[in-house]
């Protein structure tokens, strides 16, 4: 089975993975990464109105074969209500 590695990006944190995993295929490896980007938004979106999660599936090779983000944007429309 081929080895994966799948990076992360918190905007405070950055995680290179140096163990990765034996994964059926490049998909299954894509499957995880993005299952990754919720539990990530969930801890830091609190922290604030502007976020961005990353995440990276490497081969064993260093080639990056996916990338995926989520971006977070808040604004109050009423500036009163953060209060």
């Amino acid at each position: 089975m081929p080895r994966f590695f799948i990076d992360s990006d918190d905007g405070e944190l950055n995680v290179r993975d140096e163990e990765g995993q034996d994964l059926p295929d490049a998909t299954t490896a894509r499957r995880l990464a993005t299952a990754m980007l919720p539990d990530m938004a969930r801890e830091k979106i609190a922290s604030g109105d502007r976020h961005t999660f990353l995440v990276q599936v490497r081969d064993e090779a260093g080639t990056t074969l996916y990338q995926g983000m989520l971006n977070f944007v808040g604004a109050w429309q009423d500036p009163g209500a953060s209060t």
